[in-house]
This record gives C-alpha cells, structure tokens and sequence, in this order.
C-alpha cells in the first residue's frame, strides 16, 4: 500500500465506512460490493474512532446514490462521471441496466481498483487528473449531446478555491451537465481538520475548501449557473440505533450548516 500517497490513501476510508453501515445499519447504507472486498484490504477500525466519524462516508455514499437514481429517472438516457471514484462502488448499488458510467482518478489508483473491482461492461475507468481537461473532451467527444450527472465525493476538500472554480468554468464551457458533491461551510472545515481527520488517522491531510452559500460560490465562477439543491449533509439519513452521541452530531451539523449537499446545474 506504500505506493498511494496521502490523499490517495483516503480512499480507504470510505469503503470502511460503508462496510461498517452495511454490517451494522443497512438501513443507512448496504454495499455488497464494498462487503466483498473486507477480506482483500487491510481495513481495520480504530479504537479512537467514533461511530459518527465511521458512518460519514456511508452517509456521502447514500446522499450520492440518492441524486444519481433521481438522475436517471429524470434523464434516463444521461451518463454518470464519477470524480476522484477511488473504491466506490455506486456502478454496483445504483445502475440501471443501460446508464454509461465513466470513473475518473489518478493512473495508480485506477490500476488497484481495476485489479480489485475489475471493470465492468458499462462502467468505463479513465485514469487522469480531475481537474484537466482531458477527461471531458473524451466524454464529451463520445457522447456529445448526452446529459451528464458529475458527483464528486470527499474529493473538493483538498483543493483550493480557484481550482474548483476552474473545474466549474471548464464544466459550463461543454455544457448539458449537473454536478452534485458535498461541501464543509468554513465552520465545518475548521471542525474536519480538528476533529474528524484526526479520528481517521489522516491529521497530515491538509483541507482548503468551504462553501458557505452555494449561490455564492455559483457567482464566483461568473457563469449562470443554477443551484437546484443545497441541503443539510444528514437531513435524508435515518437515525435509528444510531448511539446519542452520534445523532446530536448530525443534528449539530445539519442545524448549523456544517455539511452540505450541492446540486448545480451548467
């Protein structure tokens, strides 16, 4: 595992917690994929390790499978891109059976996912950087009037503001597109890189972008650009057995914005 680097190594993360959900809370999350691949990955959970920091990704892969259905029962000729895919596995929980997905990340990345998930028939694997243009240009080549659904989760965090307002300009330029990805407001942010990474063991990892409103951040790119949801990160996530601690954590976040869910359309 030496070869990932440390925000590569994130990757690991996500996958435990949907393998955490699928054991203990299917009701939240259940991932049969994500199940399958326990025995093959060193995955342990840390003793310092809440169970609200551990149902996080569970609860990103849940919100994100939630606006991919409704995706393609809106446009079910549309295509999902994937950025920053790492180990997820929505291809397996949310395909319909005719959907063109497209999974994007970095070449040593994309070799260990195929080598553990494979590649399947209708899910394409680009091996490339998310914020090149490359990647859009082959889509866009091969698909050139076909709606497109680009989720982007845990991925925007890491990155500073211009180069996320580069991607959306880059994105309104080939147009017909929908972005949906989750956000920290700069409270969150703060509390993430205090507390949160911390607890996953990736206190190193440095974290650089919040949106407190997405109408602002959709002015900031200078394109019109339609913001269709932007809701609390926990406000769809169902709380039953879940310990106390763990619900007045979501509810915190959710009352003050903390973590957020964000559909824009270009």
């Amino acid at each position: 595992m030496s070869k990932f680097g440390i925000i590569e190594d994130t990757l690991f993360i996500p996958l435990l917690g949907r393998i955490y959900a699928s054991e203990r809370y299917p009701h939240i999350l259940y991932d049969k994929s994500a199940l399958s691949l326990k025995l093959q990955l060193p995955l342990t959970e840390q003793p310092h390790q809440s169970q609200y920091a551990l149902l996080a990704s569970a609860c990103r892969a849940a919100n994100m499978d939630r606006f991919v259905r409704n995706f393609l029962t809106r446009k079910p000729d549309g295509a999902i891109v994937q950025l920053g895919c790492g180990l997820e596995t929505a291809y397996f929980r949310c395909d319909n059976g005719r959907t063109l997905w497209y999974a994007l990340d970095l070449p040593h990345v994309i070799d260990f996912r195929k080598e553990l998930l494979g590649e399947p028939e209708r899910e394409h694997l680009i091996a490339g950087d998310a914020f090149s243009e490359t990647w859009i240009h082959r889509i866009r080549t091969e698909l050139p009037h076909t709606p497109l659904l680009v989720t982007a989760g845990g991925l925007f965090h890491y990155f500073e503001e211009t180069q996320i307002l580069r991607l959306f300009r880059m994105l309104a330029a080939y147009g017909n597109i929908d972005l949906v990805f989750d956000a920290v407001s700069s409270t969150g942010l703060l509390m993430m890189q205090k507390k949160y990474m911390k607890q996953v063991s990736h206190s190193n990892v440095q974290m650089f972008f919040a949106v407190d409103t997405a109408q602002e951040l959709a002015i900031k790119t200078g394109y019109r650009l339609q913001v269709l949801t932007e809701e609390p990160f926990y406000c769809h996530i169902p709380r039953t057995g879940l310990k106390l601690s763990t619900r007045l954590n979501m509810k915190l976040s959710d009352r003050f914005s903390m973590v957020k869910m964000i559909h824009l359309q270009f």
